[in-house]
């Protein structure tokens, strides 16, 4: 089993479903892996991105104290398996020198990845398996990525590539610059 190694891009809205999409990029080329997830961890991730610390610990930030309060280490994470549209991931942990695979959702794993500081791997076989994948030759240069849409005539009515081409649609105002500048 071939894992790709990924960092998070960034966080946007499905402008049609009106759900949170975490933005998985290769480290090594341009692909990138949309993941829907909730707007629950959506918040989760967007706070340890930005730093910001709530007053008590989140849930995400219970479970990296009590892995650390146990002697537990997280490793890595692994989005494993994309079976019907749904996302399936583990958290790999070293405890007492043994090695421990927990399932886990993607979201959440991604969100303990965060605090832990421990890369997201991602199974070759769920990025080629994916339908909407997006690899950069597919979206186009770096000026379409900026480009806004000019009026409704531009607009996708699928833009995450639910239709039956096998090209992957991207929305054309995904901004590389502001990608990160979501808030929850």
């Amino acid at each position: 089993m071939v894992e790709v190694e990924m960092k998070i891009r960034g966080l946007m809205m499905d402008p049609t479903a009106n759900t949170p999409i975490v933005i998985l990029k290769d480290v090594i080329s341009d692909r990138m892996l949309p993941i829907w997830v909730g707007p629950y961890e959506a918040n989760a991730i967007a706070l340890e991105i930005e730093k910001s610390a709530p007053q008590r610990p989140m849930t995400h930030d219970l479970l990296r104290n009590l892995i650390s309060q146990v002697g537990a280490r997280v490793d890595r994470i692994v989005v494993t398996d994309l079976i019907e549209n749904t996302f399936f991931a583990v958290i790999e942990m070293t405890v007492d020198g043994k090695r421990m695979m927990l399932d886990s959702r993607p979201s959440d794993a991604i969100a303990l990845a965060l605090r832990v500081d421990c890369p997201i791997f991602v199974n070759e076989d769920v990025i080629n398996s994916s339908r909407n994948t997006i690899a950069a030759a597919g979206v186009g240069d770096e000026d379409d990525l900026d480009a806004d849409l000019d009026d409704d005539d531009d607009v996708d009515d699928d833009p995450f590539g639910d239709d039956d081409d096998d090209e992957p649609d991207w929305p054309d105002d995904f901004d590389d610059d502001v990608s990160s500048d979501y808030k929850m």
